[in-house]
C-alpha cells in the first residue's frame, strides 16, 4: 500500500505547514516512502520505524505545525505528541501541563481556552543548540516573534504554524499520518482527556490510526475500557511486571514504549529485547537523554535490536534507519528481526 501524499486543509491551523510539506514532497520523496497509515500498518513494515517525539523537539519547535511539517518532510512513519484538555474542552497538542517552559506565558493549560492558549508562542524558547533553554543570548531563539509576525516565518510557513495547535486541526491536516499520542494528565483529568480523544478518533474514523500511551496504568485502563479496539501501549506497571517477572502483556498490548534506563536500572538489556522479541512485543524507545539524541546513539539502538525510534532529531533517526538496513551488520543479523 503506498501512501498518497498530504490533502491540504482548506481552512485552520496548519493550512500554511501542510502545504509547506506537500511542497517538499514533491521536490522530493524522502529516504523511504510513507506507507503506513494504521498502527497495523506501521507494525508490518520490515525495518524500524521512526517516530518524531512531538515533531522533533531538539530539531525544531515542538508541538508546533512547523515541527510536524518539518519531521514528515524528513521522512519519519509516526508522529508521536501529547495531548492536554483546555478549560474549554478542546484538546490541544502540547507537551506540558503548563506553559511555562516553551511560550511567552505561563500557567496550566487546564486553565486557559483554547483561544488564550493559541495567541502564545510556542517557539519562544527553542534555539536549535539546547533544545528549549531560558539562558541563552537572545539572538539564539532562532523562531522567537513568528507567532506574532514580528520577525518572518520561513517559505511556506504562516504565523500560526508556532502556535499550539488542536488535535482535529493537525489531524486535518495531516490525515493519513499515524499518531503516537501520549495523555498527559493523570486522575479525573486524565479520564476526561480519554473521553475526548476517543470521541475524536471515533468521529474521525482514527481509531486504527493511533497508538495511545500514558505514564498512569489507571488511564490506560480506561483507554482500553471505553475503546477496546484503540492501540495502547503498557503502563509503568505492566512494563515492570513484564520485564523483571516475565509477566506476560494484557492482551492486545504490544508495543513497549522505554527509555534507556528507570531509576538507574537498565531497560534495554540484551536479555529484555530477546525477551520482548520472544513474546511478540515491538519496543520504541525514547532515549530521554541528549547525549543519545544523534545518529550515531539512533544506528547503535537499532544494532541492539530497537524496532522503532521515537526521537527528537527526526532527520538523523531516518539516516540511522537508512544506514542500518542498507550496511551488513552482523550483530543486527543475531540481534533484531531485521536481520
Amino acid at each position: 500500500m503506498t501512501r498518497r501524499w498530504f490533502t491540504v486543509a482548506t481552512a485552520g491551523v496548519g493550512v500554511a505547514a501542510a502545504a509547506a510539506f506537500a511542497a517538499g514532497a514533491a521536490a522530493g520523496p524522502p529516504l523511504f516512502a510513507q506507507s503506513a497509515t494504521t498502527i497495523d500498518d506501521v507494525l508490518a513494515l520490515d525495518r524500524p520505524v521512526v517516530l518524531a517525539h512531538t515533531g522533533g523537539e531538539d530539531e525544531f519547535p515542538g508541538s508546533t505545525m512547523y515541527a510536524f511539517a518539518r519531521s514528515m518532510e524528513a521522512g519519519v512513519d509516526v508522529l508521536d505528541l501529547n495531548v492536554v484538555l483546555t478549560a474549554d474542552g478542546v484538546l490541544a497538542v502540547q507537551h506540558d501541563l503548563d506553559v511555562d517552559r516553551q511560550t511567552n506565558g505561563t500557567g496550566s493549560v487546564g486553565a486557559m481556552t483554547f483561544a488564550a492558549l493559541h495567541e502564545l508562542d510556542n517557539a519562544y524558547w527553542f534555539t536549535g543548540t539546547c533544545g528549549v533553554c531560558h539562558d541563552e543570548p537572545a539572538e539564539s531563539y532562532r523562531y522567537r516573534g513568528m507567532r506574532t509576525g514580528v520577525v518572518p516565518s520561513p517559505q511556506g510557513y504562516a504565523p500560526d504554524d508556532f502556535a499550539i495547535p488542536r488535535l482535529d486541526e493537525l489531524m486535518d491536516a495531516f490525515p493519513d499520518i499515524p499518531l503516537g499520542i501520549e495523555i498527559k494528565a493523570e486522575g479525573a483529568d486524565g479520564r476526561a482527556t480519554a473521553d475526548a480523544l476517543v470521541d475524536l478518533l471515533e468521529a474521525r474514523g482514527r481509531i486504527d490510526h493511533v497508538v495511545v500511551s500514558s505514564f498512569s496504568d489507571d488511564v490506560i485502563a480506561y483507554v482500553e475500557a471505553i475503546a477496546p479496539d484503540l492501540e495502547v501501549s503498557p503502563g509503568p506497571g505492566p512494563i515492570g511486571a513484564f520485564l523483571l517477572e516475565g509477566t506476560p502483556l494484557p492482551d492486545g498490548q504490544r508495543i513497549l514504549q522505554l527509555p534507556p534506563e528507570f531509576a538507574d536500572v537498565p531497560l534495554l538489556t540484551p536479555d529484555y529485547i530477546a525477551a520482548a522479541h520472544e513474546a511478540g512485543y515491538v519496543i520504541w524507545v525514547w532515549p530521554d537523554d541528549h547525549d543519545l539524541e544523534n545518529q550515531d546513539a539512533y544506528r547503535d539502538f537499532l544494532v541492539d535490536g530497537i524496532d522503532g525510534l521515537n526521537i527528537n532529531y527526526p532527520a538523523a533517526g531516518v539516516a540511522a534507519v537508512a544506514e542500518f538496513v542498507t550496511t551488513a551488520c552482523p550483530r543486527a543479523a543475531r540481534a533484531t528481526r531485521w536481520g
